[in-house]
């Protein structure tokens, strides 16, 4: 039976937060029209995956619609899971990853970068090392891309602050700071990046069609993860 893919969000209290994370639903649904997706969320939105999951019949892939590690996902979703569908195949959470990378210099190229600005790719943050190595990361994997030097920056914990971040770029020699928002969705979060200060702040990654296409990679790669353990077994 095929499996239902199941995205576990963390949550928004933001109306548009919720309305962009719907319409990155319905871009994993067109890509794969046939297949059955799910939104559910860990807290604060409706529906929530606990409620989801029971009523989720056959098979079940959940994919975090997070972009790093951290207590959602080595915590938060265990427990869920465990409690309410502990068969459930789970994937890794979306970064880092080329798929994301693509989508951020293509924001900031769509929001005017220039050659000589300074770039700080802005994330919320976690207390999990792990996560904070993951935005890392992926901040160098865009600095490749752009061919230049990109700071991973944090709103909430981890190091470097944004706001530290800014202050040091802005005694630098770059005449402009370009901020990447690597969220998902407005927010309580976007909107601290879009205060910083920077020059010019992209929108969040949202309904992408690389993002979609990054939640359908993880899916297949949960299953194929799936499948080499229990033949191995």
């Amino acid at each position: 039976m095929t499996p239902t893919l199941v995205l576990a969000a963390h949550g928004t209290r933001s109306e548009e937060g919720e309305r962009t994370l719907s319409a990155l639903a319905g871009a994993v649904r067109a890509a794969r029209p046939r297949r059955r997706v799910e939104l559910a969320y860990l807290e604060i939105s409706a529906p929530l995956l606990r409620d989801v999951l029971p009523a989720v019949p056959g098979p079940v892939v959940v994919v975090p619609l997070l972009l790093a590690g951290g207590y959602h996902v080595h915590v938060d979703l265990p427990a869920v899971l465990a409690e309410h569908r502990p068969g459930a195949l789970v994937a890794p959470p979306l970064g880092p990853h080329r798929l994301l990378t693509a989508t951020l210099a293509r924001r900031l190229n769509r929001a005017g970068l220039r050659a000589t600005d300074a770039v700080v790719l802005g994330a919320a943050g976690s207390s999990d090392p792990s996560a904070l190595a993951g935005v890392r990361a992926a901040a160098h994997q865009l600095a490749v891309r752009l061919s230049r030097p990109v700071t991973a920056a944090f709103v909430s914990s981890g190091s470097p602050g944004l706001g530290e971040t800014m202050e040091r770029l802005r005694s630098g020699p770059a005449a402009r700071v370009a901020l990447a928002s690597y969220l998902l969705a407005p927010g309580f979060f976007h909107a601290r990046l879009a205060s910083a200060g920077a020059d010019l702040v992209t929108p969040p990654l949202g309904a992408d069609p690389d993002v979609a296409a990054l939640v359908w990679h993880r899916h297949d790669q949960a299953l194929r993860h799936h499948t080499a353990t229990s033949a191995a077994g």
